[in-house]
């Protein structure tokens, strides 16, 4: 009988069991998903995105199946920092896995509130900074598409917390590299690569768009092949660990990601038709290593091997 694999990884002095992550946005809180999975059988858990007010969302349609994928645009629903605290970290702190609060606003001054209000609350292992989100202060511009604001808003932050960083970048830029790196300077100690892809979807016999928001996130498979190539780029320009993001359904689509450079991976998309898909990957993921005698996970990272 060989030896049992190492799935085990370290980000930012956080040692994950194994490294499949449930992405912020298509697990809720993780009761949601009680009964269904044993949630102390993932890495972690990245939790729907925590504001400092409430916020109801789009109004509906705001979910579109496409090609291989899925639209949408929930438009940032969530209970707001008070009731995240008193309402869904009692359950958090007893799943038996890793929290990541993905968190987000519309100025600095909310990043930082909302992560004051968390520092004081027992159970998270670290934050997720959503920077995709408009600056309301500077015109509307996503905090994520400029590096210069981009660190700025990590600067700000990370004075302010006492926990580690994980920025999740945004795909819908000219040069993610370079937004990897201002915000590593600015103290990140973590990426999550990559948010969703601004897209839409119109039906022809009423001429009117899928999403009552007309535009949305594009997810799932049909993504996976360009994000891998961000995680690639990401990971020849920064030191910090990255966390692989974008249609990941299996082991084998996780061991592209770590070759690419990702210590870690979040599954997302998979969970609309697999309640149980994150789990499956830390099994396939487990059976791949065992066949190809690979004793611990974290040996792939980087691993990619470049044509002769």
């Amino acid at each position: 009988m060989g030896t049992v694999p190492d799935l085990s990884v370290e980000i930012a002095g956080i040692v994950f069991p194994n490294p499949v992550i449930l992405a912020s946005g298509t697990v809720g809180y993780g009761e949601e998903f009680d009964g269904l999975i044993d949630l102390s059988r993932i890495g972690g858990i990245a939790v729907k995105g925590t504001s400092l007010q409430p916020l109801e969302g789009h109004p509906a349609p705001r979910l579109f199946p496409t090609p291989s994928g899925m639209l949408n645009a929930i438009g940032l629903q969530n209970v707001g920092v008070e009731r995240f605290v008193r309402e869904k970290m009692p359950f958090l702190r007893s799943s038996g896995c890793n929290v990541i609060v993905n968190v987000f606003g519309f100025t600095m001054s909310e990043y930082v509130q909302v992560v004051e209000r968390l520092d004081g609350c027992e159970g998270i292992a670290a934050y997720e900074l959503n920077i995709s989100c408009p600056n309301t202060e500077e015109g509307g511009m996503v905090f994520g598409t400029d590096a210069r604001r981009a660190a700025d808003l990590v600067g700000r932050v990370r004075t302010a917390s006492r926990r580690p960083l994980i920025v999740k970048l945004s795909p819908n830029v000219a040069h993610i590299g370079e937004i990897a790196v201002a915000v590593e300077a600015s103290g990140a100690d973590a990426l999550t690569v990559a948010n969703t892809y601004l897209a839409m979807a119109i039906d022809a016999e009423t001429f009117r768009p899928r999403l009552d928001n007309v535009t949305g996130g594009l997810s799932g498979p049909a993504i996976r092949p360009i994000t891998l190539r961000l995680v690639y780029e990401c990971a020849n320009a920064v030191r910090i660990p990255i966390l692989g993001l974008g249609g990941i359904a299996s082991g084998p689509d996780a061991v592209e990601y770590l070759l690419a450079g990702a210590t870690a991976v979040q599954v997302g998309t998979a969970h609309f038709r697999d309640p149980r898909a994150s789990v499956r990957v830390v099994e396939e993921l487990r059976a791949f290593l065992e066949r190809k005698g690979i004793e611990r996970v974290r040996d792939l990272t980087g691993k990619m091997e470049r044509p002769s």
